[in-house]
């Protein structure tokens, strides 16, 4: 699957940015989480929520084929969401994305980037330099069961 175009995302991706989240977590999480926190994984999102965050100005979206295949969202300081495409994992397309997001979260004065991983992607973020720190639990904030995850860092400079 090559190659992609890189594109800031745009107000009307909100529906293709749900489905890669929704798919994602179905293909990609599976056998690290029960059935029950991954059909309450979404909460109350809809693609309405993914509208608001592509109008904060910081999404990239993955095109391939006029298909949007994945994403990365960052603020300072913190990689917020990456999720791909089964078809697209093990492409290199993550690595790209994870490039992005910690661009896009670096700023003046920070010296370390975060994220917060889900526990079948804490290898990816290892490879690229990530440091597991704690073990939580994401609530989601919008409903659903709360998920494991593992805090992670990046020192920058």
């Amino acid at each position: 699957m090559q190659p992609f175009t890189l594109r800031s995302a745009q107000p009307g991706d909100g529906q293709a940015v749900f489905d890669v989240t929704r798919q994602s977590i179905a293909g990609l999480a599976n056998g690290r989480y029960t059935p029950e926190q991954l059909s309450g994984w979404m909460g109350d999102r809809t693609p309405a929520f993914y509208e608001q965050l592509i109008l904060r100005g910081r999404m990239v979206v993955a095109v391939h084929q006029d298909r949007i295949v994945g994403f990365v969202d960052s603020e300072p300081g913190e990689v917020t969401r990456l999720f791909l495409l089964r078809e697209a994992s093990g492409t290199g397309l993550g690595a790209e994305l994870l490039k992005i997001g910690i661009a896009n979260a670096h700023a003046p004065g920070l010296r370390v980037i975060k994220v917060e991983s889900t526990l079948n992607a804490e290898g990816f973020y290892k490879r690229h330099g990530f440091v597991s720190r704690t073990q939580g639990v994401f609530s989601h904030g919008v409903g659903g069961q709360p998920i494991g995850i593992v805090h992670m860092e990046l020192e920058v400079e």
